[in-house]
């Protein structure tokens, strides 16, 4: 191993675009993902099948897969008949789920297959249902929680679901502990159930909370970056750093733990895989120096 062990944790297209900008800087890359997805193709196969959400694992496949032909068929999506709205990848990945008693087993399965560079773990053994106390009362459901607003605490039934002993084991190695960016609610910390966070809270490696580049509509609608990082401690994760796009405003109450680098080269308001990796690339040299 030549370079860092770096566990990336999250999900949906934020974690994918983390794993783009660390597979090079990694000796040892580990993807742990939320499963708690319910709406769209995933949620469908969950309702259909029972079976654990696969789409941002899916993604998190393909980012790590080089390009070309297999990669593309991963997120092929079919546009007509019985499979229509279903990304390829999701029904090979339910196919291994199904098939295999150990979702660790079916990712690990599935990375050989495609020729993946790193580890893609599940955040728990078993299917989730992300839940909130918002302003309206509770809701149930990752796409409901990403329409309630007014979010004031996140949890998941089970409350304490089983994390495989890869993931506790690959964050109590690591180096450096990567969460976001992505949807702060339905992602980042969709993925940091209780065994997560406890393996967090045990780890000797550099937390980084890379924060998004600015609230998200009808999940995080007037947080500023204090605000989120509010939001990652009160649910039970203290970053080291917080890696923020130069943009953002930075109040004196979290100066101390703020980076701040470009972190976007667009006006989409999305991260440059690039930029995030040599902001992270910047961190690193100082960890090991």
């Amino acid at each position: 191993m030549t370079g860092p062990r770096i566990v990336a944790i999250g999900g949906g297209h934020g974690l994918a675009m983390s794993l783009e900008a660390l597979r090079d800087l990694a000796g040892e890359l580990t993807a742990v993902v939320s499963v708690a997805d319910d709406g769209g193709s995933s949620g469908r196969l969950r309702r259909e099948l029972g079976i654990m959400a696969p789409g941002d694992m899916r993604r998190c496949l393909a980012a790590l897969t080089p390009p070309g032909l297999v990669r593309d068929a991963l997120d092929h999506r079919f546009e007509d008949g019985v499979l229509e709205g279903h990304p390829a990848g999701n029904l090979l990945l339910a196919a291994l789920l199904e098939n295999a008693d150990d979702p660790v087993l079916a990712m690990d399965t599935a990375v050989a297959m495609v020729g993946a560079r790193g580890r893609i773990l599940p955040a728990s053994r078993t299917r989730v249902d992300l839940m909130a106390d918002t302003g309206r009362g509770v809701v149930k459901g990752q796409v409901a929680v990403a329409r309630g607003g007014d979010i004031r605490r996140l949890f998941t039934s089970p409350a304490d679901p089983p994390v495989p002993v890869e993931v506790d084991a690959a964050i109590r190695a690591a180096d450096v502990i990567v969460l976001g960016p992505g949807s702060l609610y339905t992602s980042v910390l969709a993925a940091a159930v209780p065994g997560v966070r406890r393996a967090i809270a045990a780890a000797d490696g550099l937390v980084v909370y890379v924060a998004n580049l600015g609230p998200e509509p009808g999940e995080t609608d007037g947080y500023s970056l204090a605000d989120h990082v509010d939001a990652v401690r009160r649910h039970g994760v203290e970053p080291d750093v917080v890696l923020a796009d130069g943009s953002l405003d930075v109040d004196p109450t979290i100066a101390a733990l703020v980076v701040s680098r470009p972190l976007s080269d667009s006006d989409d308001a999305t991260h440059s895989a690039e930029l995030v990796a040599a902001a992270v690339s910047e961190l690193v040299t100082g960890v090991r120096a």
